[in-house]
């Protein structure tokens, strides 16, 4: 199932609004119940006050009702294996859990294979606020 959510996360790259950067990111998120839910990188004028992929797609997600989140493909056109910024990483922790996979794109499909609790493994967490 990773190819398809791969394919969600390059057709909202090509959406992408970075014009000063010139790099158009796209992610895309699978919740348990099989929706996806995607985002693409904008960019403002007054940079860095854009947002990213990630958490385009993550908006996304909440006002389409949440959900826990299984999958996440992350895809950059002029970088290989892109992963989540640090500031992305903690969002999608969220809504993660440490063994929710996270597949690192190129333009061909999914380069490597990993997990959130890889790519964050001392996060804040929500229940450490209970």
């Amino acid at each position: 199932m990773s190819h398809d959510l791969f394919e969600a996360a390059k057709t909202a790259m090509a959406k992408a609004y970075a014009p000063y950067s010139k790099f158009p990111v796209g992610a895309a998120l699978r919740t348990e119940d099989g929706r996806v839910f995607t985002g693409a990188n904008v960019e403002v004028a007054s940079y860095p006050e854009g947002w990213c992929a990630e958490t385009t797609a993550l908006g996304h997600y909440i006002m389409g009702g949440g959900g826990r989140i299984v999958e996440i493909a992350v895809i950059a056109e002029r970088m290989a294996k892109c992963s989540p910024c640090g500031g992305c990483r903690q969002r999608l922790a969220e809504f993660c859990r440490p063994d929710t996979k996270l597949y690192l794109c190129d333009n061909t499909g999914v380069a490597e294979t990993v997990t959130m609790g890889d790519m964050l493994p001392y996060g804040f967490r929500g229940d450490n606020l209970k």
